[in-house]
């Protein structure tokens, strides 16, 4: 869970810079994404939307922890899915409902911020915290498919972790351990996917001896 909170402390970060600096947070989004799909492309989404989808997205994302915050939000996204605010909004809802533990809401939000991306490499980032919430909701053939599907080179450590998290916790050893070999091949001083290694190889042995 170490990467995930990792990442959803990004969004996390995207939502305070927000609410302390009002409408200056499109150029903190533009610059946090602008090595996802890049600034021209993003300056072109904000261009394209209304300045009455900027402001529902400001107030959007200021009241989100307030009492129906999430659903609003959720509304916004869904009534808005023409405009690049929707992606921003579908990932910040899928994080809130995450720290809420209704798991079925995530993926719903994360579902349709995979279907309104803008880009592969949103899409795909949106992918890997759906693959993430599948396998909560005890999906995990869901899960693996949907980090399959991930065809961004960037995020190929990131999918083989987790498919390892998800083999180990089946208790499929062998193709947990291929999934953080790969992953140790390319980062060799990831210390956390080596613990998770050692600790593979820990209940492997565990499970070995009760079988005999």
């Amino acid at each position: 869970m170490e990467r995930y909170e990792t990442e959803e402390q990004q969004v996390e970060a995207i939502k305070g810079f927000w609410k302390e600096n009002g409408t200056a947070i499109i150029v903190a989004v533009g610059i946090a994404l602008a090595g996802l799909f890049g600034w021209q492309q993003y300056n072109e989404m904000v261009i394209e939307g209304k300045e009455t989808q900027s402001m529902a997205f400001q107030i959007a994302l200021e009241g989100i922890d307030a009492e129906e915050g999430l659903t609003k939000a959720s509304a916004f996204a869904m009534e808005n899915t023409d405009s690049g605010y929707a992606i921003l909004t579908s990932l910040v809802a899928a994080q809130k409902a995450v720290e809420n533990k209704d798991f079925d809401a995530a993926q719903m939000h994360l579902n349709m911020a995979v279907s309104n991306s803008p880009s592969v490499a949103i899409a795909d980032l949106a992918k890997v915290r759906l693959a993430r919430v599948e396998n909560q909701l005890g999906d995990t053939a869901g899960a693996l498919a949907t980090l399959d599907s991930v065809v961004s080179a960037s995020y190929s450590d990131q999918v083989q972790e987790i498919k390892g998290d998800i083999y180990l916790a089946i208790k499929e050893f062998d193709k947990a351990k291929e999934a953080y070999d790969l992953v140790l091949a390319e980062q060799p001083d990831n210390r956390v996917v080596e613990m998770k290694l050692s600790n593979l190889n820990f209940a492997a042995t565990e499970v070995a001896g009760v079988t005999q």
